[in-house]
């Protein structure tokens, strides 16, 4: 039946203390025997493992029960077999250059954090596949951050008040986006081959760059085919506002560098937040969806491999039991994919991770698994809007889509092999203003809700903008002040929820979303039933704008081959709510109550009793103004008086929180509200 998710089985108890001591010693000498998973070397996987550096972590600082921990980096070479169906999904893998054995090899770098006496850890992994090379894991963690965390956190106050890291997790973060830098370096990356036509000849086909800087070149994600700045194989555009018709930038007001891999202005740098979009002929491109292969590998390896092919020992050999991932926005959209794919099942056909925390990432995918694909690229309502990244299916369960006349689900693959992830799906309200977040949990209709799937649960964190807090003293390039809701306690919540859930079977809280059933998720209303001002303030302007999802036109037989033939995809302005510009998927967003706050999904205490406005929205000021300000939101706080008031209040709102007594009475409620969030989660 449509839409009727696959039943699970019953989980399975978690092992008690002594069972789990006995399940130690029992893993410690296998691996003493050399009796753990030593793939033969005709089998795809993570083949070598270069340990480049082994030190002590947090300056010698040792965790109460934990001890201290180490630090390993290195660069990790694996290969996938292009025959088996587990990778044959890869877009154009058949025709990445191969080895001996027929396989195509790459390398990533990786840098783990664990504890240096693995008995006294949790025999956990928090896993993190880093968003644009760079690791996020600070908000969870409760500390400070940076791609060296190991070695430039010491300060033992902010080390003891760490989340993780007392708790005895091991961390893990690898590369898997292509070519972000050098692999010695910090940034997470990894290197693919170049794929080639059957002759050896260049493969060439349309690219296309989305530009925002201000720089005075721009380099290009791939080298042109041509030199050429003949309109019919390369044209920049130029506009200020999202619709405005672009304007062509004649070729004398551009040029290539001597390579082809960047192009500048011939007369002064780029504007800074104007759009400029290049499209070009370019080359060698490159199968970005292997990423997919090479997170599921390393993964596999560190949780059931004794060694490498060499015989250099998996630091991590007989210590996992569960492994969890952590992500923050860009690298959750990855994992949306990479569950879809199958490739959370390994190709010894085991589960690679025991459970997803998915921070702002919604139902989209990511710009990867196709031709000419660029992974850090980011749909928002003003931003890179051209880019594949909205493509059905968006729910965890099965749907019928009637646009493209298909059946899926992201999780119907991992159903059907029993490797689906336990997940906690936690996003912002600016997800349902830009990303089309409705969707993860209506049909592509719009017409009805749906239900969860076993495997997940779904939470809005009402009135939150993109990402992290906001500064509420800054308005940036924004209208309004900046958001500054933070959503780190609530996460590490959910984190202890997950873990219970996968070790104990106990069941998280239900999900929070807004619902068409309950009239608390609805089409974006009109602004002119508030003259073109939010919840009626007047000095705040309301367009109604909304990103739209559409199934673009990329040329015949896209959908089948993912190889582009129109790029960027046929577009007219305006470029929301279109149907030139393609068939249209409803997507709608929370509604809020008189004070613009919005009435589901976990309100924080800033809602409860509030002391301003909240929006996960925002618009541009200067010569932008009205575009989306992207992933910001807003933050309007109320007058502290009546008579600080800058409009008139109706009747029904005399007793909100306008008032100065309410003030007083809501810094009370936030003090006590954290108090019994604390108390709930004394570690969080």
């Amino acid at each position: 039946m449509r839409g009727v998710p696959r039943q699970h089985p019953p989980f399975a108890p978690a092992p008690g203390c002594h069972e789990r001591a006995a399940l130690r010693v029992a893993v410690a000498s296998a691996v003493a025997m050399g009796l753990l998973v030593a793939a033969s070397a005709a089998d795809a996987r993570t083949t070598k493992i270069d340990i480049t550096s082994t030190t002590i972590a947090f300056g010698g600082y040792s965790f109460a029960g934990v001890g201290q921990y180490e630090k390993i980096v290195g660069i990790a070479t694996g290969e996938v077999d292009p025959n088996d169906p587990l990778n044959a999904v890869i877009t154009d893998i058949q025709l990445a250059p191969r080895n001996a054995a027929g396989h195509v090899v790459y390398q990533h770098n990786f840098y783990i954090l664990k504890p240096l006496d693995l008995s006294k850890g949790a025999h956990k992994v928090m896993y993190e596949p880093p968003n644009r090379g760079g690791k996020t894991f600070a908000t969870l963690n409760r500390s400070s951050g940076g791609n060296d965390p190991g070695g430039t956190i010491t300060d033992p106050v902010a080390l003891a008040n760490a989340f993780l890291w007392p708790r005895g997790y091991t961390m893990v973060f690898s590369g898997w986006e292509n070519d972000l830098g050098a692999l010695t370096s910090f940034t997470a990356t990894a290197h693919f081959p170049v794929i080639k036509n059957s002759d050896g000849s260049d493969i060439t086909g349309p690219a296309y760059e989305y530009i925002v800087s201000s720089g005075s070149s721009f380099n290009l994600t791939y080298p042109a085919a041509t030199l050429s700045q003949d309109a019919s194989v390369a044209k920049l555009t130029h506009r200020v506002h999202l619709d405005d018709p672009p304007v062509d930038v004649p070729p004398t007001g551009w040029a290539y560098n001597a390579a082809g891999t960047s192009i500048h202005l011939t007369t002064g740098n780029f504007v800074n937040n104007d759009i400029y979009e290049f499209s070009y002929v370019a080359k060698d491109p490159t199968p970005n969806g292997l990423g997919m292969a090479v997170v599921r590998d390393f993964n596999s390896f560190l949780r059931n491999a004794a060694a490498d092919d060499l015989g250099t020992a998996n630091p991590l050999a007989g210590d996992v039991t569960r492994i969890y991932t952590e992500i923050s926005s860009q690298p959750g959209r990855f994992l949306n994919d990479f569950v879809h794919l199958g490739f959370n099942e390994d190709e010894s056909h085991r589960k690679v991770f025991d459970g997803m925390m998915q921070w702002v990432a919604a139902g989209d995918g990511l710009n990867m698994n196709y031709r000419w694909s660029q992974t850090s690229r980011t749909n928002r309502n003003r931003q890179e809007l051209l880019y594949l990244e909205g493509l059905f299916p968006f729910a965890n369960v099965e749907t019928f889509d009637p646009i493209s006349d298909t059946t899926d689900g992201r999780n119907k693959k991992c159903d059907a092999t029993n490797t689906c992830p336990l997940k906690m799906e936690f996003y912002s309200s600016n997800e349902y203003w830009v990303k089309a977040a409705s969707l993860f949990h209506t049909n592509p209709a719009g017409t009805v809700d749906l239900p969860d799937h076993p495997s997940a649960r779904l939470y809005l964190l009402s009135s939150k903008q993109h990402g992290g807090a906001g500064n509420p003293a800054n308005k940036g390039s924004c209208q309004q002040f900046l958001n500054p809701l933070d959503s780190a306690q609530v996460q590490r919540a959910l984190w202890i929820d997950l873990d219970e859930w996968s070790t104990q079977g106990k069941a998280p809280p239900a999900s929070r979303v807004p619902r068409l059933d309950k009239g608390t998720l609805v089409p974006v209303p009109n602004p002119a039933l508030t003259n073109g001002h939010y919840v009626g303030i007047p000095f705040v302007t309301y367009t109604g704008l909304k990103t739209t999802r559409y199934r673009a036109n990329y040329g015949p037989n896209f959908y089948s081959t993912y190889i582009p033939t129109i790029n960027p995809p046929v577009f007219s302005v305006p470029l929301e709510d279109n149907p030139a510009n393609g068939p249209i998927y409803p997507s709608y967003v929370p509604t809020w109550d008189s004070d613009g706050n919005e009435i589901a999904g976990i309100r924080l205490p800033e809602l409860t009793v509030p002391l301003a406005t909240y929006t996960g929205w925002a618009l541009r000021s200067g010569v932008w103004a009205n575009d989306g300000c992207e992933g910001l939101g807003q933050y309007i706080p109320f007058a502290k008086t009546k008579a600080l008031r800058p409009f008139p209040l109706p009747l029904s709102r005399l007793n909100s929180p306008y008032c100065s007594k309410n003030l007083i009475l809501s810094n009370q409620y936030h003090k006590i509200a954290r108090a019994l969030l604390q108390q709930r989660y004394p570690m969080i």
